[in-house]
C-alpha cells in the first residue's frame, strides 16, 4: 500500500465519538465527496510511493485552511497556485499556509519537501466555537475529551512509513508541552523538536519572517 493510500484511508476513518463541550463544533472536510477528491489528487501526486518520511505535527486544522481543503496548512488558494489543483472552494488565504508554502519553496519545492515530510496535526480534525477557530488545548474539558482520539490517530499514522527518530512540533508552547507529555507516556518518537508556529510568526513576528524560514529549512535539512 502506498503512503497516499494509507493517508486517504486514515482520513476516511476519522470520527470523534466522544461527547464534546457545549458549543464546540467539529470541522471534518473529509465527509464531503468533492473535498475528498481534492485530497485524493494531492496525496496521489505527492505521496504515491512507499518512501519513509518524517512527521511534522501542527495543532489542529483551521476553518480557512485544512478545515476546508483537508490538506494540512493548505488553503484553497495554495491548492490552485502551488499544487495546481483546481477547486471550487472559497479562495481565501490562511496566514499559516502563507508561511508554510514560502518555507517549502525555500526548502526546495513541493516535490522535495513532500517526499521527505508528512504534515499532520495533533488533532487531525479541527474545531470552531461561535464561528471562531478553537485549539484542542483551549479548553481543559475539550483536551481531556479528545485525548483517546488523539492517541488513536497518532498510533494509526505511525503504522505508515514514518521515521520515528524525530517529530517536528509546530508550536513551542502548549502544543509542544502536550506532545511531550504524550510522548513520555507512549514513546511515539525518540525526540521532539519544537518550531515556532506559522500563525504566531505571521501575526507577531512578520518582520523576521526570513529568519524563521531560514531556521525552519536549516532545522528540517
Amino acid at each position: 500500500m502506498t503512503f497516499a493510500e494509507n493517508i486517504l484511508n486514515f482520513y476516511q476513518s476519522l470520527k470523534i465519538t466522544t461527547r464534546l463541550p457545549k458549543g464546540v463544533e467539529v470541522l471534518n472536510p473529509y465527509q464531503y465527496k468533492e473535498v475528498f477528491g481534492y485530497c485524493e489528487e494531492f496525496y496521489h501526486r505527492f505521496y504515491g510511493d512507499q518512501k519513509k518520511r518524517k512527521l511534522i505535527l501542527g495543532i489542529n486544522p483551521g476553518r480557512f485552511g485544512a478545515g476546508l481543503t483537508g490538506i494540512p496548512f493548505t488553503d484553497p488558494l495554495k491548492l490552485v497556485t502551488h499544487c495546481g489543483i483546481v477547486n471550487a472552494l472559497p479562495k481565501k488565504g490562511e496566514l499559516s499556509a502563507d508561511f508554510i508554502y514560502m518555507m517549502i519553496e525555500a526548502y526546495g519545492g513541493l516535490k522535495k519537501f513532500y517526499t521527505t515530510y508528512y504534515i499532520s496535526s495533533v488533532s487531525p480534525l479541527g474545531f470552531v466555537m461561535n464561528g471562531k477557530n478553537l485549539n484542542y488545548y483551549d479548553q481543559r474539558e475539550l483536551e481531556e475529551a479528545l485525548h483517546p482520539f488523539i492517541v488513536r490517530c497518532l498510533t494509526q499514522q505511525l503504522t505508515f512509513s514514518i521515521d520515528r527518530s524525530v517529530c517536528y512540533c509546530l508550536g513551542e508552547g502548549k502544543n509542544y508541552e502536550f506532545l511531550m507529555k504524550l510522548n513520555q507516556q507512549h514513546q511515539f518518537f525518540k525526540s521532539i523538536v519544537p518550531l515556532a508556529h506559522p500563525r504566531f510568526i505571521m501575526q507577531y513576528r512578520r518582520r523576521a519572517i526570513n529568519d524563521y524560514i531560514r531556521h525552519y529549512t536549516d532545522t528540517l535539512s
